[in-house]
């Protein structure tokens, strides 16, 4: 028996609490003990329900799971997705129209891209000669080519297509779906983010930030080199013994004072995730585990690859497809800072960045399928905005928000497709145009979620992801098969 059944709620010892503990206690412990395993066999709903336990979907959904392939900075569409060749024709000239131009003291002539593009896999896909490796899955894959946004500024723009709205503070779309659909482990976190070790992204830890909605629902950051976790491992000259027993009464502090703070989603949440972390001591190690991963495996990710970068965007690839298979229900890879915001040296810095992003995303698509697992788990490769066709100074190219590209893969979106077109530069969708509202509508639905009824009150309202009201969201069907 621990010493802190034998305490009041407050932790004071008097006379009455002493007798009636021990003179009742045994009785009191019997009965609980009978009570707890009829309401375990029962599904006693007067038990408490963790808040990440699983929930049915709104409707029978197509995927279960996603892994998000954030690309901070803004890829350039018609360097890499987007081919233009009237662009190219008519490099060094005027934009025969308007721009938006962010950085409007450096704007340039219209800029062609150096790139060769062709057509690959049996839907004729055509995509950037530095995109091989992507070439090898363009039949798993939608390619969205005429997404839009609200916003020319990273950080409003990694907002919107994070959290749905310009403002700071909202929760992201990962703290959503875990909201709507819990997670079948509980020893592991259901919302996951593999950060890279040379830092944060811009925006920071908003970019997974729960917001609004009770803080269990926020990303957890897990490393890819040194400890995952910090101070997950107990210190080594404890017992076991004694470790328990300071659980135990950790764990007694911890909800005496949550009944003094009733309704305190953060204190609900750190208490939840020392529960997790107590289970991930063991599962964690587990899971991100890759010694026991087949040599093959490592090579097709590219851990072996000689550039460090490269070597590590493929091992956090392939730990989120561990996580993934281990049961974990929302996964986001990200990069340090804003790599992807190629304001000059465009084509030099393109180069780099697609040698350390294009090997690792494909061989998560491919081990995934491999695996019979693509077919229920939404791969994303996406970024804030595109780039525009003119140049920034020499060699760069400004933002863009009025056309850009990303593609998704498994989870029933279409394979081999092409949705939408921006016009004859690369600047502005003119074909089928996608939102990110739209997206974020349609991602939620291929989850059994509809974006409508996925609500939370706020301020005085049943406020929702989309916030249909204002941008009139809704699913693109087109883009599932």
């Amino acid at each position: 028996m621990h010493f802190c059944m034998w305490i009041d709620s407050n932790f004071s010892l008097n006379r009455r609490s002493f007798l009636r503990t021990s003179a009742g206690g045994l009785g009191t412990l019997a009965l609980t003990h009978l009570l707890g395993l009829e309401n375990q066999a029962a599904g006693n709903a007067s038990q408490s329900v963790s808040p990440l336990a699983p929930k049915t979907p709104h409707h029978t959904p197509r995927a279960k799971s996603v892994i998000c392939l954030f690309q901070h900075g803004g890829p350039s569409q018609m360097d890499l997705f987007d081919p233009k060749p009237e662009l190219n024709k008519r490099d060094g000239q005027d934009h025969p129209g308007s721009l938006e131009i962010h950085f409007d003291k450096q704007a340039g002539k219209l800029l062609k891209s150096p790139f060769a593009f062709r057509s690959v896999g049996q839907s004729g896909i055509e995509l950037s000669e530095l995109l091989p490796n992507t070439a090898g899955i363009a039949d798993e894959i939608t390619l969205i080519r005429s997404m839009i946004t609200d916003s020319v500024d990273h950080e409003s723009a990694l907002r919107i297509i994070h959290s749905g709205k310009f403002q700071a503070g909202r929760p992201t779309w990962g703290s959503w779906v875990i909201y709507g659909l819990g997670t079948e482990r509980q020893d592991l976190p259901a919302y996951v983010v593999l950060s890279d070790p040379g830092g944060l992204p811009v925006d920071g830890i908003r970019n997974w930030t729960s917001g609004w909605l009770p803080a269990v629902y926020q990303g957890t950051q897990i490393r890819s080199e040194g400890t995952p976790v910090f101070n997950l491992e107990p210190l080594a000259d404890v017992p076991a013994p004694a470790r328990e027993n300071q659980r135990h009464f950790l764990e007694a502090l911890n909800r005496s004072h949550l009944q003094s703070h009733p309704g305190n989603s953060e204190l609900m949440a750190r208490i939840r995730n020392f529960e997790i972390a107590a289970k991930m001591q063991t599962s964690v190690k587990d899971v991100l585990d890759l010694s026991n991963e087949p040599e093959h495996v490592k090579k097709l990710y590219g851990l072996d690859h000689q550039n460090k970068a490269t070597a590590n965007y493929a091992k956090r690839c392939l730990m989120a497809r561990r996580l993934l298979e281990q049961g974990v229900r929302f996964v986001q890879v990200f990069l340090n800072g804003q790599p992807w915001d190629t304001h000059d040296k465009n084509a030099e810095r393109l180069r780099g960045l697609c040698e350390m992003t294009d090997q690792p995303s494909a061989a998560l698509v491919l081990d995934l399928k491999q695996r019979g697992l693509l077919d229920d788990t939404i791969v994303m490769w996406a970024g804030e905005f595109g780039r525009l066709p003119i140049s920034q100074g020499k060699d760069g190219r400004d933002h863009n928000r009025h056309g850009f590209s990303l593609w998704l893969a498994g989870g029933g979106f279409k394979k081999g497709y092409v949705h939408g077109a921006t016009d004859d530069f690369g600047y502005k969708s003119v074909h089928d145009v996608v939102s990110v509202y739209d997206l974020h509508a349609t991602l939620l639905h291929a989850l059994g979620l509809n974006h409508r009824k996925l609500t939370y009150p706020h301020e005085g309202r049943q406020d929702n992801l989309t916030d249909v009201v204002i941008t009139n969201a809704d699913p693109i069907p087109e883009l599932l098969s």
